[in-house]
């Protein structure tokens, strides 16, 4: 069976480049910034509509006079509204395709909002001015201007973006497959020259960057690859199914469907968008200043390491970050240039004849660790996350996947400066099996249990372990 001719979205997507970041992944870039665009859009919508509302409930009361009590309430109002309907996922993808669901996010939001407004002002006696009469009619009236906004808004979407909301991709890999989906684009395993080898990190990059940005992957393969094909989409952080023809005689309750064939969901994206577009502000929202206000620091720390010893300012190493996909972590060079460990087969020890006395003090105060920032502010790393590890790294003389294979599942989303486990104390070498493992464990509780909430604590808690007796 030959794939090359499927009916394709992108004409040349079995071009094997795509896969190492060409045009295949401008593709999934520009349809998620689409998608973005179109959630903004959603959300001032909606302010318009609850605006709009008030101010009609202001004339249909009050006739042209201005009742400042009233107008300045609804202003109060949208930020309350805007909260609780962003947390409510008032603004996700199968908002955008159904009208009722989004409208009734949106509105079950403002009637919260109302609710903890008239509280407020009501109950508290803040004011005395407020007109109920057009509160009541200009919640009403935005109630029926947000569920006309979101149809018209549906409307425009299923009309013009329909085939951007969602990136699907299939992977063909060792069984004969036709696609028909025209909005779908197929992958032949054998042709990209990609398989599922979790012991090679250049194929796991390979493959991060194939299915980067991908709202849903379904790989179509024998049973017998089938396990290996799970630990690849878990630790890529995608919605990732396997094929399933068997399901259909076992009639399982929690299947999907596809191209007239049941799969069975192995894995799902840690953050959903909404989540990671949180996650990314309050990294930048720290990040900027934080890089501004030690900029005199890392100046000195780059002086003081050329004064030192020869080489080059910075260290730079590959490392997998999010997807199993390499990038280069930049940190303070530490160590003597003829005794660096690029691949990081050897752990840092205390008392390490490699580390200058320089670097002994900048990794013992955790100021090596700065440069990341830069990581940070390219969106490589994340503030808060699983630390990237060197390729070559090993947990009692044994490489660190090969220790424990959840340890692919710590690479769902970004890595981190810093993380629970290193506020739990789990840093420094890796002599034993444990001394990884803690350290997984911790990642993976982070990971199940995300909040933003849970990211500004770790930070606040990191202050306490930068000098670290296990820092060296």
């Amino acid at each position: 069976m030959n794939l090359h001719s499927a009916e394709l979205r992108v004409s040349d997507s079995y071009d094997p480049q795509l896969v190492t970041g060409g045009k295949r992944e401008a593709v999934m870039r520009a349809d998620e910034r689409i998608r973005l665009f179109l959630y903004a859009a959603l959300f001032v919508t909606d302010l318009v509509a609850v605006f709009m509302g008030f101010v009609g409930g202001n004339y249909l009361r009050h006739g042209t006079h201005l009742n400042m009590a009233n107008m300045a309430a609804s202003v109060a109002l949208l930020p309350v509204f805007a909260g609780i309907a962003i947390n409510s996922n008032a603004y996700a993808i199968e908002t955008l395709r159904d009208t009722m669901l989004g409208a009734s996010r949106a509105i079950l939001s403002l009637l919260f909002a109302a609710g903890a407004l008239i509280f407020f002002t009501f109950y508290m006696k803040v004011t005395l001015e407020l007109s109920r009469a057009a509160f009541g009619i200009g919640v009403g009236l935005s109630i029926a201007t947000i569920y006309l906004g979101r149809s018209i808004f549906v409307r425009v979407v299923l009309r013009n973006f329909q085939e951007s909301l969602i990136n699907e991709i299939i992977i063909v890999d060792d069984v004969p497959f036709t696609s028909s989906d025209r909005f779908s684009l197929v992958y032949e395993a054998a042709y990209l020259g990609i398989s599922p080898d979790v012991q090679n990190p250049l194929m796991l990059d390979k493959l991060g960057r194939l299915m980067h940005s991908a709202d849903r992957v379904v790989v179509v393969c024998s049973p017998a690859r089938r396990e290996q094909w799970t630990l690849i989409l878990q630790s890529a952080g995608v919605h990732g199914e396997l094929q399933a023809p068997e399901m259909r005689q076992i009639g399982a309750s929690e299947i999907g469907w596809f191209e007239g064939g049941p799969t069975f969901k192995v894995s799902a994206g840690a953050l959903s968008v909404r989540h990671r577009l949180m996650k990314r502000l309050l990294d930048l929202a720290i990040t900027i200043p934080v890089l501004v206000a030690l900029s005199p620091l890392m100046l000195l720390t780059a002086i003081a390491i050329k004064l030192e010893s020869r080489g080059p300012v910075f260290f730079r190493q590959e490392r997998l970050g999010r997807g199993n996909r390499l990038f280069l972590v930049y940190k303070f060079r530490s160590m003597c240039v003829e005794k660096s460990d690029e691949n990081g087969h050897r752990s840092t020890a205390r008392d390490d004849d490699r580390i200058t006395r320089v670097g002994q003090f900048i990794r013992r105060t955790s100021i090596d660790e700065l440069p990341q920032l830069w990581n940070v502010l390219r969106g490589e790393m994340s503030l808060v996350g699983p630390r990237p590890h060197a390729l070559g790294s090993r947990a009692g003389g044994a490489l660190f996947w090969d220790v424990d294979r959840r340890y692919w599942y710590r690479h769902a989303t970004k890595p981190g400066l810093t993380g629970l486990a290193q506020v739990r104390g789990y840093r420094g070498s890796t002599d034993h099996h444990s001394d990884l493992t803690n350290r997984l464990d911790a990642d993976l509780e982070y990971l199940s249990g995300w909040t933003l909430w849970r990211d500004i604590t770790i930070i606040a808690l990191t202050a306490r372990v930068i000098m670290h007796r296990n820092a060296y």
